[in-house]
């Protein structure tokens, strides 16, 4: 049973207590994107396992009228146990989610892993016709010519500052770096993408930036911030009529993950020491 400190950050340990979330989301005006905790599986028994789990549970999204999706991170539907496990099933997920109508997103892991990624993407977007996104990462210098190879590829582009502590040869390091990148590239992808643009930011400077791009280009695209953080911007953002995507972790590898939210940010360390003493 996850304690009250982390459900903040998780919504649940089983799809029924996920679609609970889901439901009281969208009743805010929300719509969720929904991942199943797991990681790193270096055997594909533990991978396929996952993958059987995202099928159904787009099955189960697409016999309702939930406003929900789901993300897969490469390296727990295959990616540490091979290339080949991996792209067969992120296929098995898009494909589901295509007979479904339930959109699939692909988180993007260290930079190691950009390239088997990139690739599965654009296979699965071109030949499904845009059904599956694919994040990025401002933080990494490449990103400026991955988006240009994406300009004409159909589907989403999530693009994130970056989580994963990168070498300096291939990332930028400094927080300002990083700001000015994700600003060139958002003017990029306002400027060149047809749509299909979403914004993965907390950051109140990012998000206006996006809005006023959007006024300059009329491109449409969407906002998408965690469960558990500035949840309070995201209802009123909703009002506001800007599309707005709550990413949601379930599953009972919880641990871990709200451990992270608590050390990525003083706010989150602070909420959960009140949560303890009880104040």
């Amino acid at each position: 049973m996850i304690p009250p400190i982390a459900s903040r950050f998780v919504a649940g340990e089983t799809p029924a207590a996920a679609f609970d979330h889901v439901r009281e989301t969208n009743e805010e005006g929300v719509k969720v994107i929904l991942n199943l905790l797991g990681e790193h599986y270096d055997n594909r028994a533990e991978a396929d396992q996952d993958t059987a789990t995202y099928v159904q549970l787009i099955r189960d999204i697409g016999g309702t009228d939930l406003d929900a999706c789901v993300s897969v991170k490469p390296s727990q539907i295959g990616l540490d146990a091979g290339g080949d496990v991996f792209r067969e099933n992120f296929r098995a997920v898009v494909e589901a989610g295509d007979h479904h109508d339930v959109f699939v997103w692909c988180d993007m892991e260290d930079y190691t892993t950009t390239d088997v990624t990139l690739d599965a993407f654009e296979e699965l977007a071109r030949e499904f016709e845009g059904g599956v996104g694919l994040c990025v990462q401002a933080n990494l210098k490449r990103t400026r010519e991955d988006l240009e190879r994406l300009v004409d590829v159909p589907g989403k582009i999530r693009l994130v500052k970056g989580a994963y502590a990168e070498p300096r040869e291939v990332a930028y390091k400094d927080k300002s770096e990083v700001d000015a990148a994700y600003r060139e590239y958002l003017e990029y992808m306002f400027e060149q993408f047809d749509g299909g643009i979403a914004v993965g930011s907390h950051d109140p400077a990012m998000i206006d930036l996006a809005v006023d791009l959007h006024e300059e280009y009329g491109t449409d695209f969407e906002i998408q911030m965690l469960m558990g953080v500035r949840e309070d911007a995201q209802r009123e953002l909703a009002a506001d009529g800007y599309e707005i995507w709550q990413y949601a972790p379930y599953g009972d590898k919880w641990f871990s993950y709200f451990y992270r939210r608590v050390r990525e940010r003083k706010e989150n360390a602070l909420f959960a020491l009140r949560a303890v003493v009880g104040q």
